[in-house]
């Protein structure tokens, strides 16, 4: 259909458009893709087999929809690529404020319009992406704002009495008609304010100061709330929640792989940043564990959730730890060190509720034993395991290792050391590079420094060295020596 040539109803009569339901159009196209064996909601990762067929049954049997899960689920983000659902273009009536359908209009004002213009009443086209309306639920929402008021200005300027319904400035909901209307964190809302949505979504009527306007909008409504509120803030009224057809519950990333491919798409880097920053391809992982290791930890209230959104900030100041050491340097390049990740600790401790907010260890400690804990998680997957009770007189792998920091005065690591002295530091440390040759000789040779100092810090984890941070880095040592010195 050829929209810039048609500008009249009499137009779109003749190019033969028929109206359909705004739920019609989202069933029929998400038909077309799904025959076509088009990918319906793109960019989203780790709901191909959960999430997104309940969704597109929800879509097919015409429900208005409910997502519930906690925070960084990407609810949200599933509502907004809904609107690729919809047709390109729409047709309203020119000047309309309720975006009228030139075949079927509902208000006033478009009906007498077409009433005395016929099929010259001039019509506007609208496109998908100005078809997504969005309401944050927060305390100040009022009936008002959603469905709307009367509007004393224009009563004076029209000079109209407070009986006519040409004085009503309509709110946010009926503006949004043959729209997706998503309303954020629903239980939020105040109960009252819940209440009025009642016979928009079953009957389609409005009541605004008064007046009871039979508008039968044609409305997606698209609710998002956390588990987390139902007991905290507020509740989804029942009777509201009947009317919602289907509730669908998001989860959080199941694997590493998926929640690295999340982490990746949506972290802002630009392209000079990403050129200059080597990234060891077991960075993503460890990043990953962190937030695995969040959501199973006995320090943080998981009912709040471990937002994807920690891991997306976290590889964001990863990366710019490394960047700034380069820059201090003067160096063209670098690679991220694993000394680097203690840059990722305000991303941590932000994003985690703990289960007692005024524990003396704080969340700097929680977020350091995360990375911890990390660490010794992924450690068996590279290097043998390191058994809790060793056999006596049998040798361990890591012997060598550690007789090297018995011998020796241990091992500093400065935050800010430069590439060169970085490599040769750790290069001087012989067993090291043993390990590495027979557990992890295909390891690439930019990634084997990374390795070593994952080594280093797994073997603290495992108590067979100790670590300890002064004001500049970090000093290695035998985990004995420093107990008799104590250190």
């Amino acid at each position: 259909m050829q929209i810039e040539k048609i500008t009249t109803l009499g137009g779109l009569k003749a190019a033969g458009y028929q109206s359909k339901s705004i739920k019609e159009e989202l069933r029929d196209n998400l038909i077309m893709k799904i025959k076509r064996k088009e990918p319906t909601f793109e960019g989203i990762h780790g709901y191909e087999n959960s999430v997104i067929p309940e969704l597109e049954r929800a879509i097919l049997s015409r429900h208005n929809i409910n997502l519930l899960g906690l925070r960084g689920q990407a609810k949200t983000r599933l509502a907004r690529l809904m609107v690729n659902l919809l047709d390109e273009w729409m047709p309203v009536v020119k000047g309309s404020e309720i975006n009228d359908d030139p075949l079927n209009p509902l208000s006033r004002y478009a009906v007498e319009l077409i009433g005395e213009q016929g099929d010259d009443t001039p019509i506007a086209w609208v496109h998908r992406d100005e078809r997504f309306y969005e309401k944050l639920a927060t305390p100040d929402v009022t009936v008002a704002d959603l469905v709307g008021d009367v509007d004393p200005i224009k009563a004076a300027n029209l000079k109209l009495s407070y009986a006519d319904d040409r004085v009503i400035h309509y709110g946010m909901i009926p503006r949004a008609n043959r729209s997706i209307f998503v309303i954020n964190e629903l239980p939020d809302l105040q109960a009252r304010i819940q209440v009025a949505l009642f016979n928009i979504l079953q009957e389609g009527d409005i009541q605004i100061r008064g007046f009871k306007l039979r508008l039968p909008l044609d409305m997606q409504f698209v609710f998002t709330a956390n588990p987390e509120d139902y007991t905290n803030r507020g509740s989804i009224v029942t009777p509201l929640k009947d009317r919602i057809g289907s509730q669908i519950l998001t989860h959080y990333p199941e694997t590493i792989a998926i929640a690295k491919k999340i982490t990746q798409q949506e972290a802002k880097l630009d392209e000079e940043q990403q050129a200059k920053v080597h990234v060891p391809d077991m960075v993503f992982e460890l990043l990953e564990q962190i937030s695995f290791e969040a959501r199973k930890s006995e320090y943080i209230d998981n009912k709040s959730g471990i937002s994807a959104r920690m891991s997306i900030t976290a590889y964001e100041n990863l990366m710019s730890t490394a960047e700034r050491r380069m820059l201090k340097n003067g160096e063209s390049s670098t690679s991220i060190r694993l000394s680097d990740f203690m840059g990722v600790i305000p991303s941590i401790t932000g994003k985690v509720e703990l289960v007692y907010e005024g524990e003396q260890e704080g969340a700097a400690f929680v977020a350091e034993k995360l990375i911890g804990d990390a660490i010794k998680t992924l450690f068996p997957e590279y290097f043998p395991k390191i058994e809790k009770l060793e056999r006596p007189n049998v040798k361990s792998p890591y012997d060598e290792l550690i007789q090297w920091f018995f011998e020796g005065s241990g091992f500093q690591l400065m935050d800010d050391v430069s590439n060169e002295d970085y490599e040769k530091e750790l290069n001087a440390i012989l067993p090291l590079e043993n390990l590495i040759n027979t557990h992890q000789a295909d390891t690439k040779k930019e990634d084997r420094h990374f390795l070593k100092e994952f080594l280093l810090w797994g073997l603290v984890e495992h108590k067979k060295l100790s670590k300890r941070r002064f004001t500049e880095g970090y000093q290695f040592k035998d985990l004995y020596g420093s107990y008799i010195s104590g250190l």
